[in-house]
């Protein structure tokens, strides 16, 4: 059974840093495509920043992410990462990440990922 356990949120300054942390049991990621997803209130849940297998080792970022925002993966660890730098108040929401099995989807489209962590809150304010 695949478990993802992300770690690492909570309340930031505007300007500050982050790093999330998901953590998978059952499932060796460099094997899986993996993201990162966030969710603010009232909003749709929108893909921020994914992986393919390690294999292919290509990244998609969402417009708003890019260069603030790195996805990197631990393969010895298991364990897949998110650095946010720069953050901005519109970035606070839960954040969740996310692996997919299907043997085709679309990088970053949730409906295509079909195992899900707990999610962590991200706040950023003053």
């Amino acid at each position: 059974q695949v478990q993802l356990v992300e770690s690492g949120g909570g309340l930031v300054q505007p300007g500050g840093s982050l790093r999330l942390s998901c953590a998978s049991s059952g499932f060796s990621l460099n094997h899986y495509a993996i993201g990162w997803f966030r969710q603010a209130p009232g909003k749709e849940r929108e893909g921020v920043a994914c992986l393919r297998t390690s294999h292919e080792n290509s990244a998609y970022y969402e417009d708003s992410a890019k260069g603030r925002f790195t996805v990197s993966r631990d393969n010895a660890e298991n364990t897949v990462y998110l650095q946010m730098n720069s953050l901005k108040p519109e970035d606070t929401a839960v954040y969740y990440c996310a692996l997919s099995t299907l043997l085709h989807f679309k990088l970053c489209a949730s409906d295509d990922y079909d195992h899900w962590g707990q999610g962590t809150q991200v706040t950023v304010s003053a």
